[in-house]
Formats: structure tokens, sequence, C-alpha cells
């Protein structure tokens, strides 16, 4: 129970990862403030959890919206130790030529201008206490590209680049940050790959997914100073050795 009092907001937290992350960070004696825009399914996990649970509904696309979530968690817990951005869109799975402005603007919108809103409110509180730990859930897509994924690796390439600024910025105040790249994850997202049919990884057998409580672990882990080390980098789950580390393999 090494997170004792420690508060951590995870973002996207009503599914997925989010959801699995919420869960491990309460098991390990967090108190979680989980932010999502379906306030039933967030409501019904933190119900969940548990006293030490609090859902804020929440548009991450919306600045106003993640500095009111952070407000009322400063004001309910006050203070705040890990911020998780796990809140994510695949977009538009189309070639460039036909993809529609509208949905390639929205996956902008939450996987990137979303993960720097969630950092511009945390920062101010977290460098008040002198320090705090910033996780964004990445993907090897930020390094590759992949057809009909122009938005989705757009976005996540800029996610994984704040990473790297925000390490640069402030990791001498007390921040540590850390993009997770945890691979194929069974979630809705894959099976909404799936059924688009484009690109390699909707070909791929579910049995290949890692389970969402894989990631979850991982995020657990680079809380802990046995991470420091890797602090302003991208993390992959695909690496045997960072398995090892997280302790999800022998």
């Amino acid at each position: 129970m090494w997170l004792d009092e420690n508060v951590v907001i995870v973002t996207g937290a009503s599914r997925g990862i989010g959801a699995a992350a919420a869960q491990a960070f309460a098991e390990n004696g967090a108190r979680v403030v989980l932010l999502a825009r379906d306030s039933a399914a967030m409501r019904e996990l933190a119900t969940g959890i548990g006293p030490r649970a609090v859902a804020i509904p929440c548009d991450v696309t919306d600045f106003l919206q993640v500095q009111t979530a952070v407000d009322a968690t400063l004001r309910h817990f006050g203070r705040i130790d890990v911020m998780v951005n796990n809140a994510g869109v695949m977009g538009p799975m189309e070639p460039m030529a036909t993809a529609d402005p509208s949905d390639w603007d929205q996956t902008i919108d939450i996987n990137l201008k979303g993960v720097f809103y969630c950092i511009r409110a945390v920062l101010p509180p977290m460098l008040g206490r002198g320090g705090g730990t910033i996780i964004s859930v990445s993907s090897g897509a930020a390094f590759r590209p992949t057809f009909g994924w122009s938005a989705y690796c757009a976005s996540k390439a800029g996610a994984a680049m704040l990473t790297q600024n925000l390490h640069l910025e402030y990791a001498a105040q007390g921040i540590r940050c850390f993009g997770l790249s945890p691979g194929t994850v069974a979630t809705d997202m894959q099976r909404t790959i799936r059924e688009s049919g484009v690109g390699p990884i909707a070909a791929l057998d579910w049995s290949v997914h890692i389970p969402p409580e894989w990631p979850a672990r991982a995020l657990v882990w680079l809380c802990t100073k046995d991470a420091d080390d890797l602090a302003g980098t991208e993390v992959s789950l695909r690496e045997e050795a960072i398995r090892r580390r997280v302790g999800l393999v022998r």
C-alpha cells in the first residue's frame, strides 16, 4: 500500500485501460479521481472502488472543464500526486484523401490537446508541492506510420513530444514524466480497429492482445522509484525487460 494517501487523477477512466488503472491505483492505497465523458459508467466504477474514489464528468477537449475538475480534486483531497493521461480515440481510419476533417480534428483535440490541457492544469499545484508524476498513455504509432491512421499517429507523436518537453522544462523541479506504450490491448478500441479492417493491427487474432490490467500495473509501477531511470522517455510494454521490471513476467 505504498501509494497510501497519494491522489491520482485518471482520464478516460470509464472503461479499458483507464478503468483498470483506477482500480489498480486504489488497490495500492491511492485516492483516485476518475475523469471521463461517460458519467454513468464512471460513477458505477467509482462506487465499486469505494470511498477512496471520486468520479468527475469531464471532457478533456475543454480546458475549462479540465481546470474545474482539477480544482474540485484539490478541494476534495487537498493535493494531486499523479496525473494519468489515458483518454484517447482512434479517429478516422481512412487514407488522408477521404478522411473526415471533423473526425480528424476530434482525434487531435482529445489525444494531443487534451493531454496538454491536463498537464497545464496539474502542473501549478504539483510544482507548489515540490513535484509529481505525469504519465501519458502512448503508442508505437507515435513513431511508426500506419496506413489509414494519420490522425492517431500524428496525435500520439505530438503527445510523445509533450512528454519530452515536460521532462526538459520541469524535471529539475521534481516533475517525473513518462509515456507508456502498452502495445495492443484487449479493449473497445481494439474492437473498433478490428471491425474497420484498416491496417495490419486489424488482422491480429484477439488472443495476442494483452489484458488492460497489464498496462494498469505498469502505470502504478512508473510511480515508484524503480522507474526513475526511465523518466522523460517512452516506456514500451512490448519489451521483455520492462515486463520483468513491472512484474508481469518472470
